[in-house]
């Protein structure tokens, strides 16, 4: 197998591509849905929403909808021109049945949305779905990841959220602005969203919002000696993955291995040197010892007791390190 060095995804980089996407999503947002679903309460009406106005009296629309003009507003007879957008739909119904009130006795009026477009969210990268999502009503990062389909078994660890500015700065900690003031940009990781485990972090999603699922294609971590299935594995949206899992995807010890004196290599950025970290598997199952915690391009070696020759193949400067590890647990 070949082991191949890994380099941290530049923060500046994710932002600039970020930042294309919350160009590319305006014109994305021009896209009808769908179909329409049933209205959550408290949903703020914006540009481009299309709307369905009936009242028993004052107002004879037919059946025809309504568009929210660019500026936010629209016009009708009677009751002329009205700042629809930033209204909830609750909160036109009752601008609206005042205004009918010089004409009729007790207006009654109902709005509905037929097609949703003011409040876009862009997600991208390693979903199910990429495209643009329509909020309707107050969605949180983990019900827009959701609504994408979730994320892709190929999914890195981490989760990008870009935001307008307009919009307030992203409310989590290690945020980062553009020195433009344009946006701001956090990074989450992805496990903490998924297990729940940072209620904090599931932060509400605002329109305009570009989220990004990093790719863990490359994300590998691998396994050799004695062991019953020598190879590459994927950390999936997993920062880290822990020995003993590493160890079970391997499918277990060999009857002949020495877990007692197992090491991890870890390459350095550089490509030439290497860390060496030993491992007690044996303690750690006994749990008397950490689980580790390896990271991309790591290697766990697992020696042997007998003489059995291992054939691995490991391209680069760790490979005669690695073949060493092994042999020096067959003969000691």
């Amino acid at each position: 197998m070949r082991i191949r060095s890994c380099k941290d995804i530049r923060r500046n980089l994710a932002a600039a591509c970020c930042l294309a996407m919350l160009a590319m999503a305006g014109a994305f947002a021009q896209e009808p849905p769908s179909s329409a679903a049933p209205l959550p309460s408290g949903y703020v009406l914006g540009p481009d929403d299309q709307i369905l106005i009936r009242a028993l009296e004052g107002l004879d629309l037919g059946d025809k909808p309504v568009l929210i003009g660019t500026n936010g507003n629209i016009t009708l007879p009677l009751v002329g021109r009205i700042q629809a957008a930033g209204l909830t739909v609750e909160q036109l119904e009752g601008e609206l049945a005042s205004r009918l009130k010089a004409y009729v006795k007790e207006p009654q009026v109902s709005v509905t949305v037929t097609d949703f477009r003011s409040q876009p969210v862009s997600v991208f990268g390693a979903v199910t779905t990429p495209g643009v999502i329509q909020l309707r009503g107050r969605k949180t990062l983990y019900e827009v990841l959701s609504l994408a389909g979730g994320p892709r078994e190929t999914a890195g660890s981490t989760v990008s959220i870009v935001r307008l500015a307009e919009n307030g700065v992203i409310p989590l900690p290690g945020v980062s602005q553009d020195p433009t003031g344009r946006y701001s940009s956090a990074e989450l990781d992805m496990k903490e969203i998924l297990d729940g485990k940072n209620p904090a972090a599931d932060i509400e999603i605002k329109p305009h919002d570009v989220i990004s699922v990093s790719q863990g294609n490359n994300r590998m971590v691998y396994v050799v000696g004695d062991v019953q299935r020598s190879g590459a594995f994927n950390l999936g949206g997993q920062r880290t993955l822990s020995v003993l899992s590493a160890v079970s995807l391997a499918g277990g010890l060999g009857h002949t291995a020495k877990p007692e004196h197992a090491l991890i290599f870890r390459p350095a950025p550089d490509g030439q040197k290497h860390q060496e970290i030993a491992v007690n598997i044996r303690q750690i199952l006994k749990g008397k010892a950490e689980d580790i915690g390896l990271r991309p391009d790591d290697i766990l070696v697992v020696p042997t007791s007998s003489r059995k020759v291992f054939a691995t193949v490991v391209q680069g400067t760790l490979a005669g390190a690695v073949s060493a590890a092994i042999y020096a647990g067959a003969v000691h």
